[in-house]
Parts: structure tokens; C-alpha cells; sequence
């Protein structure tokens, strides 16, 4: 795995990092001193303020909503693989004009989560196991080129953020969803957020909003809690050794184990249905 981590394919990564849906507002991109995060146990609250510079200016305004509400439908399933996505149907829907509508349906075809045929308009993308598999094949690459910058320059107060958080994790032991989600986030920002290349940290931002949208119907199951909890330990252990290819290689293990284990309770959950 180590070999394949170390062989990163940077032409590829910039091909999916060249299209103008992973760029951040200016207000993301600007250097932002490492935070420091309250390390008693309980206090998550701190970490979804810590994270909202991520969303504070794409949130704003009707146009967002509209956007990100049809990308939820579309990630839940409310609304199906190649169902037929009508303008004025869409705007009667989420009370809006038709503008934010096409634009919204613009982005989501960036995204892979739209269909755009001439003559037919648009459709709804299947969002099935090759859609995830897709992205998580990607994300293979990404944040192990993410981590090896960290391990190179993290200080200490780097590393005693990533423990505090891990703690803070473990301390939730998965009773809340939405929290350990934003604790989760806030383990792999405090490791990515400094890196020079926006245009990957945008990549791996936006795949991850996917998967976490997908993966809300599915839960986590008991076997790969224990497994990411494991994870988060020996990727810290290898950062403290300052061993990028040992640290790479754990996130690369984890990155994958995510994306199947979200598979794999996809088709359990379509053969529960049948």
C-alpha cells in the first residue's frame, strides 16, 4: 500500500481538481492560525464553530438553498437514479424562481450528481456502489498526499490537537451522529487545512460532504467504529514518528475502509428491501 501511496498520480489528481466546483471562496483560502480546541471532554459545541469558515459564505443567500436542498434529495433518495429533473417542476417545489434552479442543476452536473443531455435535460445521477467506489478511489490519492505535508511540518501544538479531538471522539463513542461527524471533520481539518493546494483540500471537502450525505441512511456499523477508532490512534502515532509513508499508508487503509464499508450497507440494505 505504500508503494502505491508513494506512486501518486498528480496529472490525475489534476484533472479532478481542475473544474471550477472545487474552489473556495476567497475566505477559505486566506491562512488561518492553527485554533486551539477546548479539551474537556463534552464541550463538542466548539467544534462546529470551529468549521463554520467552511460554510459562512456559500451558505448565504437563496441560491444556496436551493442548491443544497436538491443535493440532499438527490443524495437521500427523494428524489431517484434518472428521474427527470424539470426546471419549472423544481422551482414550484422550493418555491423559487427558475435561476437558482439552473444554476443549482449547473453545479450538481460538476458534481457527477446531475445528468445533462441536449435535447433531453437534465436527469438525476444513479447514486449507487460505482458512484462511491468512484470517489473513494480518489480519495485514495488525495489525503495521502494531504498527510505527508502534515507529518512534515505538524509542531507540537499540531499534534496535541489531533489528540484532543481523538479524545473527544472516543469520549462521544458514536452516540451522536451529527457530532461525531464534526469531530471527525475536525480531525482530518486540523491535519489537511494549512496545505498549499485549496484546489485538493476543496476535493476532498466536497467528496467527504458526499459520502456523509450518503452514508446518513446507513449508520456505521459496530466492526468499523472499532476500526476507525484504531485508525485515528496508529495514523497519530505515525504522525508523532514523523513517518510520512507510514502515515499515508494508514490513511490510504482508512479512506478505503470507508468507502466499502458504506458499499457494503448499501447492498445490504437494497437486499433488505427486495
Amino acid at each position: 500500500m505504500a508503494a502505491v501511496v508513494r506512486s501518486l498520480d498528480l496529472a490525475m489528481l489534476a484533472h479532478f481538481m481542475s473544474t471550477r466546483m472545487y474552489e473556495f471562496p476567497e475566505i477559505i483560502l486566506a491562512d488561518r492560525p492553527p485554533e486551539r480546541m477546548n479539551t474537556a471532554m463534552g464541550q463538542h459545541e466548539d467544534i462546529a464553530e470551529t468549521l463554520a469558515p467552511l460554510r459562512e459564505i456559500v451558505e448565504n443567500g437563496d441560491d444556496y438553498s436551493v442548491y443544497a436542498q436538491l443535493r440532499q434529495d438527490i443524495l437521500s433518495g427523494r428524489l431517484t437514479g434518472n428521474e427527470r429533473l424539470k426546471v419549472s417542476t423544481l422551482a414550484a417545489r422550493y418555491q423559487t424562481s427558475t435561476n437558482p434552479i439552473r444554476e443549482a442543476l449547473q453545479q450538481l452536473r460538476g458534481e457527477g450528481l446531475v445528468i445533462i443531455a441536449p435535447n433531453r435535460g437534465a436527469r438525476v445521477r444513479t447514486i449507487d456502489e460505482d458512484f462511491v467506489r468512484d470517489i473513494y478511489e480518489i480519495e485514495v490519492l488525495v489525503e495521502p498526499y494531504l498527510v505527508r505535508s502534515f507529518v512534515s511540518h505538524c509542531s507540537g501544538a499540531d499534534i496535541a490537537q489531533l489528540d484532543a479531538v481523538q479524545a473527544a471522539i472516543e469520549h462521544l463513542n458514536f452516540t451522536d451522529p451529527d457530532q461525531h461527524s464534526q469531530l471527525d471533520s475536525r480531525f482530518h481539518m486540523t491535519m489537511y487545512d494549512r496545505h498549499y493546494n485549496r484546489s485538493a483540500l476543496a476535493l476532498w471537502w466536497k467528496h467527504r460532504e458526499i459520502l456523509h450525505a450518503i452514508n446518513v441512511d446507513h449508520g456505521t456499523s459496530l466492526r468499523r467504529q472499532r476500526d476507525v477508532i484504531d485508525e485515528h490512534r496508529d495514523l497519530i502515532l505515525a504522525v508523532k514518528a514523523h513517518d510520512e509513508d507510514r502515515a499515508a499508508a494508514i490513511i490510504a487503509r482508512h479512506v478505503l475502509g470507508s468507502g466499502r464499508h458504506i458499499i457494503d450497507r448499501m447492498r445490504a440494505g437494497r437486499t433488505k428491501i427486495s
